[in-house]
């Protein structure tokens, strides 16, 4: 899942074993209670007042163009800050200890959408045959394809904090991921849909990479290079970054507020679908950092590395996923609602993912410099 980042995390923080206890802020500890607050608030505005969600569902970037704005505007609010934080010069520092990005990079793009679209073809399309139709059934599956083909930007920067994972390499993992993510993630997508025969109109899927993706990356990337040009880096990261938390957190709430009442119908009238995708997407989850996760054990890779690892194969970007998904089918789809299922899902799977990776900590070698 992608919100937030803790400013506190960068590369030149201490290792795990030096830091300070963890702290953390009141958003984060309670981060299951704001979805359902959310999931409430979004499904009641979308009961009782209709006519406004359907006006600003309808609110579109030009006629056809299919990208709403109000999304589009909240998702840019939260993505910026968090492009900021991505130090693209971190990445000469791969060399350094290859094993874990390499196992991240192969489940993340060879692994994870594909597996995602073998589950939700077994579970969606035959296991569950009985209770959802071949059209919808397709729709779930793009969904999930969706959802899975990008992986997790800046929360993962929390799941790393509760499983002492290192900052540095955290950051560079992410930073590879989101460079990978603009030229990887629309052909996947294609593809996998075709697959699953779902047609996807290929202008419209590169608009939403364009706006969701490269603009805020570039603009981010834009921002960062002239303020540490002009300022220095603590004036950067001490105050400038952190004017955006506050804003961060608003977008996501009210972004999580705007799905949830777009999908009001879906998730009272089709409850039953709501638990039927989650299951896929659960086995997901749970494959791919299990698999990621041993993988790093047989390489011998450290366990401030192997974690934050297991954690970025297993998230996912849903902020992206979601706005891709009302782009291309349109806010009240069943491809929207198996999004939004997922962010639903993934955060008490992925805070359970923590407890496993900490409770398994002494399966790991102590760290090595050359890991």
């Amino acid at each position: 899942m992608s919100t937030i980042g803790k400013e506190s995390i960068r590369p030149d923080t201490l290792r795990p074993q030096e830091a300070a206890p963890k702290h953390m802020n009141v958003f984060e500890r309670y981060l299951s209670l704001w979805v359902l607050i959310c999931m409430v608030v979004g499904v009641a505005l979308g009961k009782f007042l209709p006519g406004t969600v359907d006006t600003l569902s309808g609110m579109e970037f030009g006629e056809g163009s299919q990208v709403n704005i109000p999304i589009a505007v909240l998702i840019w609010l939260m993505i910026y800050p968090m492009m900021l934080k991505i130090d693209f010069g971190s990445l000469a520092g791969v060399t350094r200890r290859p094993k874990g990005l390499l196992v991240t990079l192969f489940v993340n793009w060879l692994v994870k959408p594909f597996s995602m679209a073998i589950f939700a073809w077994v579970f969606i399309q035959h296991v569950f045959a009985a209770w959802i139709d071949a059209e919808t059934a397709r729709n779930y599956t793009a969904g999930l394809i969706i959802l899975a083909a990008a992986p997790c930007t800046a929360m993962v920067f929390v799941w790393s904090y509760l499983t002492d994972g290192d900052p540095a390499y955290t950051l560079v993992q992410v930073a590879v991921n989101d460079l990978i993510m603009l030229v990887a993630f629309a052909p996947i997508v294609m593809f996998l849909c075709g697959v699953a025969n779902v047609v996807v109109p290929s202008n419209v899927l590169i608009t939403s990479v364009v706006v969701f993706i490269v603009i805020p990356l570039g603009a981010g990337w834009l921002t960062r290079t002239l303020l540490l040009k002009l300022r220095s880096k603590k004036w950067f990261e001490e105050k400038f970054l952190p004017v955006f938390h506050p804003i961060t957190v608003v977008a996501l709430l009210a972004t999580l507020v705007l799905i949830f009442a777009f999908q009001a119908e879906n998730l009272t009238a089709k409850w039953f679908a709501v638990i039927l995708l989650a299951i896929p997407i659960m086995v997901q989850v749970y494959f791919n950092s299990s698999l990621t996760y041993l993988l790093m054990r047989v390489l011998r890779v450290p366990h401030n590395v192997a974690a934050p690892g297991a954690l970025i194969g297993a998230s996912n970007f849903f902020e992206l996923a979601v706005a891709v998904a009302i782009t291309l089918f349109g806010p009240d789809s069943g491809a929207a609602l198996a999004c939004v299922v997922g962010v639903l899902v993934e955060v008490p799977v992925m805070l359970s993912v923590c407890s496993a990776c900490n409770a398994t900590r002494s399966w790991f070698p102590a760290e090595t410099p050359n890991t």
